[in-house]
């Protein structure tokens, strides 16, 4: 069986539309935001989701309750989804701080190890975050077969998805800027072992199978061993 993991950026904020850095500054959907939420809720009706866990932070949290009410679901809030600290860059504009630290945010983006004055690296954020799916992975059994929703932030959404892929910390980087409301999408499967005849000849990987047009086999179940070494497949980036 297969678990899907799908991760949404908060709607817009004022903070955002000024390019003003928020970090773990507590702040609110602006009215273009909370409509970003209820069209992303709409999209999402779809696509088989059991569960929401939210960052606490508010933008985050009442983005995932707008998309709960289409949903029919509760939001669960995790305090581990935050936002990437941004030190002493916290309030600024990316203006303010390019005048203050030329380069700086250039060392920021290309470098996962790097974090603001008084802040946090991507790494860091990874670090804290990545507990959040290990544990629903352990626990949550109703996610076979189904999705999960988390609410989150762009940075933590950009961290948890290198760190579950796997990416060498210099490959973080790769990942484009989310877009507000807008997702990455995994999926997990137990951990390929050669010789045990997984080709991943799944549907959703639309693989043949050999066996004269019959529907393709399906993925093996997880079990206490396998869940604790899933591989992660990365389905979409910037999506919505």
């Amino acid at each position: 069986m297969t678990r899907r993991l799908i991760l949404i950026r908060h709607g817009q904020t004022d903070y955002n539309a000024t390019r003003r850095m928020q970090g773990q500054l507590d702040t609110q959907l602006s009215a273009v935001g909370r409509e970003q939420a209820a069209a992303a809720g709409q999209q999402l009706l779809d696509e088989g989701i059991t569960r929401i866990i939210s960052s606490d932070l508010t933008r985050a949290h009442d983005t995932a309750t707008i998309i709960a009410e289409v949903l029919g679901l509760g939001v669960d809030t995790d305090p581990r989804l935050r936002e990437t600290h941004l030190g002493e860059w916290q309030s600024k504009t990316a203006m303010d701080v390019d005048a203050e630290l030329p380069g700086a945010r250039a060392a920021w983006r290309h470098d996962a190890t790097w974090a603001p004055p008084g802040g946090e690296s991507r790494v860091d954020v990874a670090r804290r975050a990545r507990p959040v799916v290990e544990e629903l992975m352990a626990t949550y059994d109703a996610w076979e077969g189904n999705s999960v929703l988390i609410v989150a932030h762009g940075g933590t959404i950009s961290a948890l998805t290198s760190s579950l892929l796997g990416l060498d910390v210099g490959m973080y980087p790769m990942l484009s800027g989310l877009k507000n409301t807008r997702r990455s999408q995994l999926t997990a499967r137990p951990r390929y072992v050669p010789g045990s005849g997984d080709a991943l000849d799944d549907v959703s990987h639309g693989v043949e199978s050999g066996n004269g047009g019959a529907a393709p086999t399906s993925a093996p179940d997880f079990t206490p061993a396998t869940i604790r070494d899933a591989q992660w497949y990365l389905d979409g980036w910037n999506m919505g």
